[in-house]
């Protein structure tokens, strides 16, 4: 541990951020300084068999810092965001006994929320209801269910994966059962899991001009990595909810014959950044933590300084 830190308080530094902003060399710099474990908020990162296409850190990276959350579940095993945060509440419960440091880092909103703002109670959705929507989506398609969840719940609409089919049935499954609007859920006070630790919470938010060049040089990337023989392999397993994933569902249709080799890549290119201002959207409105605007990580580091000393 620095010497620098006196203090006998725990700590989680939560990192959060768009895609490709930069988030896990931050992650590593932080870990090494402050001789702490990562601890990962992806919901893709969890699983096994999809590496590359969910950007998991390098292996090299892995065996440098113990990683947690990474590679813990084979893919057709689903994970809720509720399970995430018990397990993790667990986890750091155990880890905090030698540690002082925790960082946990990720892009998915809704896993740092359960965790650090507590996970919403939701109602039981009507089976005939939930079926009725899974038939709508196999008749009208995705973008049926996004127009229905935009004039039923627009302040919803605007911060969920409207790419993701069972988060838009299961959020106007919701809706249409309690006959309130998802997003109300989500305004309640719900048990936190932080009491026993500080959160010092980072996000990132690079110039958007920056963050897209990022992206489609991350999307290059992975495609001259194999990205099109990993999403081969998942092929079979292409309705679990798990790959309803940008870079998995575009080859996906282009197995099926509907894109061609150049339309696919553009299209993950295209969703990616799509995706990337949706979580840009999502932790202006729902993050906690001080917002930098480009991977300083000196200043960031004197931040987070600051408030351990």
């Amino acid at each position: 541990m620095p010497d620098s830190i006196t203090s006998n308080k725990k700590y989680i530094v939560a990192i959060a951020g768009p895609t490709a902003s930069g988030k896990t060399g931050l992650a590593l710099q932080l870990a090494h300084l402050f001789q702490a474990d990562i601890f990962s908020a992806d919901s893709r990162q969890i699983y096994k068999e999809i590496t590359i296409g969910t950007a998991k850190p390098a292996k090299k990276e892995l065996l440098s810092v113990t990683h947690h959350f990474i590679d813990i579940l084979d893919i057709e095993k689903p994970y809720t965001a509720g399970q995430f945060a018990a397990d993790l509440a667990v986890s750091l419960e155990n880890y905090f006994q030698n540690h002082q440091i925790a960082i946990l880092v990720g892009g998915t909103g809704l896993y740092f929320k359960a965790f650090l703002q507590g996970f919403d109670e939701l109602p039981d959705v009507d089976p005939k209801i939930n079926d009725r929507l899974k038939q709508q989506y196999q008749e009208s398609g995705i973008e049926y269910l996004q127009n229905l969840l935009q004039n039923s719940d627009p302040e919803y609409y605007f911060q969920a994966d409207i790419q993701n089919p069972h988060r838009l049935i299961r959020a106007l499954g919701v809706t249409l059962t309690s006959g309130q609007p998802f997003s109300s859920f989500l305004k309640q006070n719900p048990k936190k899991n932080t009491q026993n630790f500080d959160v010092i919470g980072i996000i990132l938010d690079p110039p958007r001009e920056i963050l897209y060049e990022a992206i489609n040089q991350r999307v290059d990337n992975m495609i001259n990595a194999g990205l099109e023989n990993e999403a081969k392999k998942m092929y079979p397993f292409r309705e679990l909810q798990a790959l309803q994933t940008v870079g998995y569902k575009e080859f996906f249709d282009y197995f099926d014959g509907k894109l061609t080799k150049d339309e696919t890549i553009n299209l993950i290119k295209q969703n990616s950044r799509r995706y990337a201002k949706r979580q840009v959207t999502w932790f202006k409105k729902y993050g906690v933590g001080t917002r930098f605007d480009s991977v300083n990580h000196e200043t960031i580091i004197k931040h987070i300084q600051d408030i351990i000393q």
